[in-house]
């Protein structure tokens, strides 16, 4: 603004122009003077930082959008509407990966809107190489800038429905969220800002496979006011390993350490989320082995059943296991929910979102236990 010769404070009303009110033609900011309004058209505020290329609806209400980066790669991002049923927390929070627990929300929405949730990508593939997850089958291309992670929101805010309240931010969609801490970071600074969006860092969730050295940074850095995800689907080494390559270098010891340390608000949990994969990690035995490693951890569980993708064999149980896993857990005094599928029919379940047009990193996708090559 000094470089426009305008004062500091008019960088705070284009500032809300854009991320409060998703206005981004300079032009149409009739509080700023018409030199600024002119100037501003000039550089242009819209450098193409993402275009929505097609939106996919699913029957359950689902929106899988396929975003256009200014470089031509192609990421997606998930909406998420609430469904309607008994209205519980567990109900919630297990059908959208909500940002906290419900019952402790000290803002609820004041009229009966449909809340949504937002499932958002951080990098153009992933670099983790989970077996279970299409992200990361040709790899990591590129990290995200922090521009293009805020304007996935305000794309997605564009597009609601009349009667649709944007309420909760979860950073999982493609990439893993602290392999880019910088972007990740700045991003959430961006969306929880009071002259923007907004949101409540209750409302924003950090999903990671357990990155521990970054896992402490985002604890120190946000206060723990961040909700913690932690992408687990196995209790011990051996299978973790297989399953998810990044466990090789922060075993499990390590991990739960930095679970532990992570300064967590009074009344919140850490939400662990578990693939079931069929044969690998679904018997009774890997959820005794589960409830055992998670002690001394204030932890809630999101069970979610394999959600199959092109590139693995793998698959999910059947339902009377994933039931039986469910009830080891319940019966060890854990809050444990299974993840309702959504928006399956359109690629959009989790796990399921792919880097368009990119071709496998290896030939074929290799099952747990075989080398990565």
């Amino acid at each position: 603004m000094a470089g426009f010769g305008e004062r500091a404070y008019a960088a705070r009303q284009v500032f809300e122009w854009i991320h409060r009110r998703g206005v981004v033609d300079a032009a149409a900011m009739t509080n700023l003077s018409a030199r600024l309004r002119a100037s501003l058209a000039e550089i242009g505020l819209t450098p193409g930082v993402v275009v929505p290329e097609r939106v996919h609806r699913s029957a359950d209400g689902t929106r899988k959008i396929a975003v256009r980066l200014r470089d031509g790669a192609l990421i997606e991002t998930v909406l998420l509407p609430a469904i309607s049923g008994p209205g519980s927390a567990a109900d919630i929070d297990a059908d959208a990966a909500a940002a906290d627990d419900e019952e402790d929300d000290p803002s609820p929405t004041p009229t009966p809107r449909t809340r949504v949730t937002q499932c958002i990508s951080t990098q153009v593939g992933c670099a983790m190489g989970c077996v279970f997850c299409a992200s990361g089958v040709a790899g990591l291309k590129r990290h995200l800038g922090p521009e293009e992670i805020v304007a996935q929101v305000l794309l997605g805010r564009s597009l609601l429905e009349d009667t649709e309240d944007l309420r909760n931010v979860v950073y999982m969609g493609m990439g893993e969220p602290l392999h880019n801490y910088d972007a990740t970071a700045r991003s959430l600074k961006l969306l929880t800002h009071p002259d923007g969006i907004g949101l409540s860092t209750r409302r924003v969730t950090v999903s990671t496979s357990g990155l521990v050295p970054e896992i402490g940074r985002l604890g120190a850095d946000f206060g723990g006011a961040v909700a913690l995800a932690i992408s687990l689907h196995a209790a011990d080494d051996s299978t973790r390993s297989a399953l998810m390559p990044i466990n090789r270098r922060y075993p499990l010891a390590e991990l739960k350490e930095a679970l532990r340390a992570y300064p967590l608000p009074k009344r919140r949990r850490i939400t662990v989320e578990y693939t079931l994969v069929e044969s690998r990690n679904d018997d009774a035995a890997e959820a005794k082995k589960l409830a055992r490693l998670l002690r001394s951890v204030p932890v809630k569980i999101n069970l979610i059943p394999m959600n199959p993708i092109d590139a693995s064999p793998l698959g999910p149980p059947a339902g009377d296991r994933v039931a039986a896993f469910q009830k080891v857990l319940t019966d060890a005094g854990y809050s444990c929910f299974v993840r309702r599928r959504r928006g399956d029919d359109v690629s959009a379940a989790c796990g399921q979102l792919v880097l368009i047009g990119a071709k496998p990193k290896v030939k074929g996708f290799r099952a747990a236990g075989e080398s990565a090559g």
